[in-house]
């Protein structure tokens, strides 16, 4: 039997409220509020230092293990809070995607059985598994014949597919993505984008990107962040129309037309 949740009829909203994320008496991002609808994706735009990727770690709870660091506030998912999930059962069904393509040294098919195997999931319904997760970010025809190769002999977009593949492959409900195009070429970036866009409306999706023309081009709502003395805080939300056409915050306009940041 498989143990991994089944697919819902549609993906969680998620919802932040006065999350706040400190290291020692660093203060990364302070009471930051967003709210993202069920199957659509919200783009994290800031310059570097107010706190976008130490909001995503505080979401799946990644920052759990780092010295010093404490979280504050709350995060939904619909209506449960997702602190008072185990973190192993809040990984699973928030899953999160790097800036760096980072598979294991291990074959191309590996990196998706071992995922599955730590999740208790039976051998025989393992490669089923990792092949529809290959097909869903359209790499298993590019790679069914290099199943047993090193994962690492991979270009760096590929690499990046297959991590987003080793994500996918758990069943999540959300993802989070911390900016999964920038450290690809340019084609190799269209082809990951192209692939985000496509899993809209299947999963609920937080993107951090610098990228402006990106978040433009792949997000129905985008979040605007920004240092406030040495804190990061969050100083607009709402839909893309909105903050690139008609921004209600002068920082929103000023870091959106280019003039700051």
């Amino acid at each position: 039997m498989n143990i991994l949740p089944e697919a819902a009829a549609s993906p969680p909203s998620l919802t932040l409220e006065g999350v706040s994320v400190r290291y020692g008496e660093r203060v990364a991002i302070q009471g930051a509020n967003l709210s993202v609808a069920s199957g659509e994706l919200m783009a994290l735009v800031g310059p570097s230092g107010c706190g976008k990727t130490s909001l995503l770690s505080a979401i799946n709870r990644m920052a759990d293990g780092l010295p010093g660091c404490r979280v504050s506030g709350s995060v939904h998912l619909d209506h449960q809070d997702a602190g008072a999930l185990d973190r192993a059962s809040l990984r699973r069904q928030v899953g999160m995607v790097f800036q760096q393509p980072n598979p294991f040294p291990l074959s191309v098919i590996d990196n998706l059985r071992f995922p599955l195997s730590e999740h208790g999931v039976p051998r025989r319904q393992r490669d089923a598994l990792a092949e529809r997760a290959l097909r869903d970010v359209g790499l298993w025809d590019e790679v069914k014949d290099r199943l047993a190769q090193s994962a690492l002999s991979l270009s760096g977009g590929q690499q990046q597919r297959l991590c987003i593949a080793r994500t996918l492959v758990l069943a999540p409900r959300v993802l989070l993505l911390d900016e999964p195009c920038s450290a690809l070429d340019p084609v190799s970036s269209r082809v990951v984008e192209e692939l985000i866009g496509s899993l809209k409306g299947r999963y609920t999706l937080l993107m951090v990107t610098h990228n402006l023309a990106q978040a433009r081009r792949l997000a129905d709502t985008v979040t605007v962040c920004w240092v406030d003395g040495e804190c990061g805080c969050v100083v607009e939300s709402n839909t893309c129309e909105q903050v690139f056409q008609a921004p209600a915050h002068p920082i929103t306009a000023a870091y959106c037309g280019g003039e700051v940041g």
